[in-house]
């Protein structure tokens, strides 16, 4: 393959993706890549405060379709196929099982899956990093900065934010920016650019990158458990930090690990709010969640299609409501993987899984050619989404990790088509 134009950088070898490469940021480059990381990371997505950014992410997912035919003059890359069936499964098996159901027309069926249209961002940010064409450390730069923006956001809005703000008693379902509860004073804030750089902080401190590192990541703790006060961020947060602290540690660290960890972890969650995770009590929204559970085991029964293929949901569009045809507070989201099951079926779970997994399967694979705390701190994200699965569902917010499995495809299309030739395969 002939190289690019000196203007679309170096050829790309494991040297001049590092991060740390010298080569200066490209302005042309950086502005459309910081324009659109927040629309393609669905930060706005649940954010109804600030509702012309919501409603420009709810509706990006179709604007950033045209970005797709760039692939077309690539051969078949991977994931392509995978992605494709495991959206197809979800918008339109729940869409047919829920006419038989929940009496819903087809297109109206469909208008309840608009919540997986961000797993096309696989595409549509593939296409758009060919045509920018960004280096490595154009892309960790992208994501650094949305992710200072955050925790730098943050500390402002938790200092200036006047206590009338907050809203207390806000009904089911709605995600006010600032909020007050049994937690107290919280901010919602969309937390993926932070998280990613978060766990990137972290892992560059185990790299021996300095001190400076861990006090960045430890900031980022510090502002999820005092700020934003979610409870799965927190478990999410343990998790990664435990598992990359095992794997950075001597054979004899390792075992002083093995008592420590669970001792942190376990001192961690009797911390404040964090111990409500464990509660049964209803100020903890358990009896909401259990009952749904019930209702929701009961409706699917002892028929194995209600199982294997869903039953798909009631729109948001429609007339009814899951509220009013089981008589409850009935959030498929509460019962997280059970949600996923009545709604999409035991096949839709295990595709939804397996899109989280292979996203870890293909990072070792690139982790042959390039071991880079940027793509390790995107791996990280996926490990993330899947410790927080069962608080969190993955299929509230898709397009996060189709954009981590692009930046994947990418970097592993780069280096395997302008990396230099081997020895071996130097021509003779």
């Amino acid at each position: 393959m002939a190289r690019t134009a000196a203007s679309a950088g170096p050829a790309w070898t494991p040297a001049t993706l590092a991060v740390a490469d010298e080569a200066p940021l490209r302005p042309n480059i950086m502005a459309p890549l910081l324009l659109l990381l927040p629309l393609f990371g669905q930060s706005f997505h649940y954010v109804k405060d600030l509702l012309p950014l919501w409603a420009m992410s709810k509706a990006f997912p179709v604007m950033s379709l045209p970005l797709m035919l760039v692939l077309l003059r690539r051969p078949l890359l991977p994931m392509t196929r995978q992605v494709l069936i495991t959206f197809a499964w979800c918008v339109l098996v729940p869409s047919i099982t829920a006419i038989s159901y929940f009496d819903q027309d087809f297109f109206t069926g469909i208008a309840a899956q608009v919540k997986m249209l961000p797993l096309l961002y696989y595409y549509s940010f593939l296409g758009l990093l060919f045509v920018l064409r960004p280096t490595l450390k154009e892309l960790a730069m992208g994501f650094l900065v949305w992710g200072l923006a955050t925790y730098v956001s943050l500390i402002l809005m938790w200092a200036l934010v006047p206590k009338t703000w907050y809203i207390d008693g806000y009904a089911f379902g709605s995600s006010p920016l600032f909020s007050a509860d049994s937690r107290g004073e919280r901010i919602r804030m969309p937390m993926y650019f932070g998280m990613i750089t978060l766990f990137y902080s972290y892992r560059r401190y185990l790299c021996g990158h300095g001190a400076r590192w861990l006090g960045g990541a430890l900031l980022g703790v510090l502002l999820t458990l005092f700020v934003v006060k979610t409870r799965a961020m927190m478990v999410g947060i343990a998790g990664v930090v435990a598992l990359n602290s095992f794997r950075a540690a001597n054979p004899r660290l390792r075992v002083l690990l093995l008592l420590l960890i669970p001792l942190a972890v376990a001192g961690l969650f009797s911390f404040t709010y964090l111990d409500s995770m464990f509660s049964t009590s209803a100020s903890s929204g358990f009896d909401v969640r259990w009952v749904t559970a019930e209702k929701a085991v009961e409706f699917l029964g002892l028929t194995p299609d209600r199982w294997i293929f869903g039953v798909g949901t009631i729109s948001p569009t429609s007339q009814d409501s899951l509220f009013a045809f089981f008589g409850h507070f009935f959030f498929l989201a509460d019962i997280t993987w059970l949600g996923i099951v009545f709604e999409y079926g035991v096949v839709g779970a295990l595709l939804i899984l397996l899109y989280e997994v292979r996203g870890l399967l293909f990072y070792r694979r690139l982790k042959r050619q390039i071991d880079d705390c940027f793509l390790g701190g995107l791996n990280d994200y996926i490990i993330y989404v899947l410790l927080i699965s069962n608080l969190y569902p993955p299929t509230l917010s898709p397009g996060e990790t189709a954009i981590i499995l692009a930046i994947f495809v990418y970097v592993w299309f780069r280096l395997r088509t302008e990396a230099p030739p081997t020895a071996n395969e130097a021509p003779a």
